[in-house]
């Protein structure tokens, strides 16, 4: 099962206020924050436009590694989750958007619209498009750290 959290190392700025912010799954997300719970805020957005930016342009996006000790998970955010999933089962799968379309009975745009991370994609569009792929989203919650 994926589960949609990548670690963030947060380093304290040499100033001593704030923190930067490194994904190492993620080199190009790099970011930071004036306090810790602006930098959680930053890191999210962060992870999301990193994401958006593979999915766009096409590229692979890793598994998240296993969190190392002083490490924070940071959660894709929930709107871009699903879009992830849907891209993730294509590229495993080596499936094209012009078939997963003729699975759904849509056209093409229909799929790429549900790929791309600007564009407000019903959850059940996405759902479905992942059960013609066998995949299946699983929503879990989890105490907040």
């Amino acid at each position: 099962m994926f589960t949609a959290s990548y670690p963030a190392s947060f380093l304290p700025e040499e100033d001593g206020r704030g923190f930067h912010v490194r994904f190492p799954d993620l080199p190009e997300a790099l970011t930071g924050g004036s306090d810790f719970e602006d930098t959680l805020t930053q890191a999210a957005d962060c992870l999301a436009e990193a994401i958006a930016g593979r999915i766009i342009r096409g590229d692979d996006i890793p598994f998240p590694s296993k969190p190392k000790r002083g490490q924070h998970l940071i959660s894709v955010p929930l709107l871009l989750a699903p879009k992830l999933a849907l891209y993730l089962a294509m590229r495993e799968g080596r499936i094209t958007n012009t078939e997963v379309a003729r699975r759904l009975g849509v056209s093409e745009t229909v799929v790429r619209r549900m790929l791309n991370p600007r564009h407000a994609t019903k959850p059940e569009k996405i759902q479905a498009a992942l059960s013609v792929l066998g995949k299946r989203i699983v929503v879990g919650f989890e105490d907040a750290a």
